[in-house]
């Protein structure tokens, strides 16, 4: 008994010892590690080729994930998304005069170049192949789906904020979900649908 934990005692300080001189022979070594990758894992660099078969290492998302903070627009880039937004889609809080003031100045910083300063379409940029943008109280039904700009509903001015029509890119990147809203809820008192209109058109011009 007495012998086996002499020899147990000898193990042990012979398995110190060897760490202890591995070690020693680089002093930026950290010693004996268990299972490396678990401290370091290895780095891939954006566009190097690690031999992939579509030769990309910066990869797609698994299919079917959503993003941590992401929420995921249900409706289509088609004509039939477009009309399923204008029809269920709602303003999902009570518009008060502050979110207006938001709106305004988010709208002065992303709309008002093309849209006017008080949605009349007379802005400083026009496109040579669509001409001046059309006001937002204009009754004319010569819109996408037969309807005139005063008739937009709010799902109608959010699926074009994601997606863009005709010379109007889309602007869903640079506008989180709050601030596409609050833009809606502006231009709804510009169409005469919100009765703080008045100090919400003040706030961009």
């Amino acid at each position: 008994m007495k012998n086996n934990r002499i020899i147990n005692t000898v193990i042990v300080l012979a398995a110190i010892a060897a760490s202890t001189l591995t070690s020693c022979e680089d002093p930026n070594s950290p010693g004996v590690e268990y299972m490396p990758d678990m401290y370091r894992s290895p780095a891939i660099e954006t566009y190097v080729d690690y031999e992939y078969t579509d030769s990309m290492s910066a990869r797609l998302p698994v299919a079917n994930t959503v993003a941590r903070g992401y929420k995921p627009f249900p409706f289509e880039n088609t004509l039939e998304g477009y009309e399923e937004a204008g029809q269920k889609m709602k303003i999902p809080f009570q518009v008060t005069d502050e979110m207006l003031k938001k709106g305004g100045a988010l709208y002065a910083s992303f709309c008002k170049h093309c849209h006017g300063p008080k949605g009349q379409g007379k802005g400083s940029i026009n496109h040579p192949a669509y001409s001046a943008v059309p006001s937002y109280s204009d009754d004319t039904k010569n819109r996408r789906g037969g309807r005139s700009m005063s008739e937009l509903q709010v799902g109608h001015i959010y699926h074009v904020i994601m997606y863009g029509l005709n010379a109007m890119g889309p602007h869903a990147p640079q506008l989180n979900e709050q601030e596409r809203w609050e833009i809606i809820a502006f231009v709804q008192a510009l169409q005469g649908k919100q009765e703080e209109k008045e100090t919400a058109v003040k706030t961009a011009e």
